[in-house]
């Protein structure tokens, strides 16, 4: 018996989901009803992002406050992912993945009604708790439901919605914002959200009574994760608003950090029934395509997150000129999926992510070309390129990582995955954040060091700009401030653009070095093969 077949004995399906069994569609309906809930949780880690000004000036918060909308839905996702095979288990696959979608729709409404910033704030911590449980929970799903000889087809249609998700959202959240209010961006996920709760409800199958493995909860095992990983996750996300480790806090919490997850991996090692299984990274698969997938969640995260801040603040795009500036990418990422589930079946896992990092590599280092007269054309074919090169990276890696686990093992390795790859879009980010404020300091100093008095292309510029000026007003001291202001505009801009591109150089190595690596994944496991520890 196939384990395609197995998923029509369980007793208690609705009617649609027995007359689906009986025509063979069960097991994509359950793709399809994972797939779209994990796609409503990794759209809305990207959707917040171009409407946080906005959210600023109407609730009267600071810079470093307003921050704390993303930084608090950050810290409850990274903590329930590698919870999420427990819970999962604790309360029931099926419970417990419709309750984090209801709990992530009731938490969109209070963001939306928020009338205050501690309001919102703790709608997107309870957001971050609900769609924490959907990611991992959506990619273990597709691992258990299909066999090993059809998980690369089931794949894509996740991988279709993870990768095409961040590059949705700054779109999406654009358009809604500048169209009908911040408040819409998060309004847009009740309708959605019911929708999920409906197909969760109807094709899941249900829980197996007394799935509980012991009636023990590590109470201290995930206080220490709590703990590790929130303060981890702080440092990333507040360390460049608060100079990093100038900042009495950011230094607390990186000592929170560090003996928090010290802790937790000592419990976790040490317990018979640990809240998150560790032992899962004895299989070869599981560690090398973790540490993979730290660099690629910076490739997927830190690039979407690096080109709408340089096109906004340096190029002076619109919120949706910079949203639809990356759905020739979402567009690309779709075809690449498809056509990927083929290819999967005569090019090596390895060879094909050995593929998509050569690929990031090249549309990072001809991103160094940009200049003053870079626009949205020039953009285009970059974003494109980077769709392929991401969907040749992220959906082979998850075959390799992940498909030779035993079947009951694949839950706690699903949510250890894919903690790996949103940690790396949070070292992503905050590692181009840092860079991009330091390198634009650095080439400033750079650029004043050549304008004196005795450099002729000074003066020109100097004397250009004082004509210009000259002609609406007679000012002779005002004249001459303008013209000053105006060149250091200039300079201002000029090395903002230097930044950029060594951001992109910076992206570039760090997929260089991660070569290596991908030989540690090990040749494609066989169907039904089993897996290497």
């Amino acid at each position: 018996m196939s384990a395609a077949v197995a998923i029509v004995m369980p007793q208690g399906l609705s009617g649609l989901a027995q007359r689906a069994a009986g025509q063979g569609w069960l097991k994509w309906a359950i793709a399809i009803t994972a797939s779209f809930a994990a796609i409503l949780e990794v759209i809305d880690v990207s959707i917040v992002n171009v409407a946080l000004p906005y959210m600023q000036g109407n609730l009267g918060a600071t810079l470093s406050e307003i921050g704390w909308v993303s930084t608090g839905y950050s810290i409850a996702n990274v903590i329930v992912i590698p919870l999420s095979a427990w819970l999962g288990l604790y309360f029931g696959k099926k419970r417990y993945f419709i309750f984090s979608l209801v709990a992530f729709t009731l938490a969109s409404i209070l963001c939306g009604m928020a009338t205050s910033l501690s309001t919102l704030i703790i709608g997107r911590v309870i957001q971050g708790l609900g769609g924490g449980g959907l990611l991992a929970k959506a990619q273990a799903l597709m691992f258990e439901t299909f066999p090993r000889e059809e998980q690369a087809k089931a794949s894509t249609v996740f991988t279709l919605g993870i990768i095409a998700g961040p590059a949705i959202g700054p779109a999406l959240g654009g358009y809604l914002t500048d169209n009908f209010g911040w408040r819409w961006i998060f309004f847009i996920n009740v309708p959605l959200g019911i929708l999920a709760v409906f197909l969760s409800s109807t094709f899941l199958v249900p829980d197996e009574p007394d799935t509980r493995k012991s009636n023990t909860v590590d109470w201290m095992g995930i206080l220490f994760l709590a703990i590790g990983l929130g303060s981890l996750q702080t440092v990333l996300e507040q360390g460049q608003q608060d100079d990093w480790f100038s900042s009495v806090f950011i230094q607390r919490m990186a000592l929170l950090s560090v003996a928090g997850m010290a802790l937790f991996i000592w419990q976790e090692l040490r317990i018979e029934y640990p809240a998150v299984d560790l032992r899962v990274l004895r299989y070869r698969s599981l560690t090398a395509g973790s540490l993979i997938s730290l660099v690629v969640g910076m490739g997927l995260y830190g690039t979407i997150f690096v080109i709408p801040v340089f096109t906004q603040t340096v190029l002076q795009f619109t919120a949706t000129k910079t949203g639809l500036l990356l759905v020739p990418g979402a567009i690309a990422s779709a075809v690449a999926t498809f056509a990927l589930a083929p290819l999967s079946k005569i090019l090596s896992p390895r060879m094909l992510i050995t593929t998509g990092c050569l690929i990031t590599i090249g549309l990072m280092l001809s991103l160094t070309h940009i200049n003053p007269d870079t626009g949205s054309e020039n953009l285009y074919w970059p974003m494109i390129w980077r769709g392929f090169g991401t969907v040749l990276m992220f959906l082979p890696l998850s075959l390799a990582t992940l498909g030779p686990l035993p079947k009951a093992d694949i839950a706690s390795g699903s949510g250890f995955f894919s903690l790996t790859r949103q940690l790396g879009g949070s070292i992503g980010i905050a590692a181009i954040t840092a860079l991009v404020a330091k390198q634009e300091f650095v080439h400033r100093s750079q650029i004043i060091y050549h304008i004196s008095d005795t450099n002729p292309a000074y003066q020109d510029r100097l004397s250009s700009n004082t004509s210009l000026f000259n002609i609406f007003s007679g000012d002779t001291v005002g004249v001459q401030n303008q013209a000053l202001s105006l060149l250091d505009k200039s300079v201002n801009f000029q090395a903002s653009l230097l930044s950029y591109r060594d951001v992109f150089y910076f992206v570039a190595l760090v997929f260089i070095l991660t070569l290596p690596l991908i030989f540690l994944l090990g040749k494609a496991t066989k169907p039904g093969a089993p897996a290497k520890t």
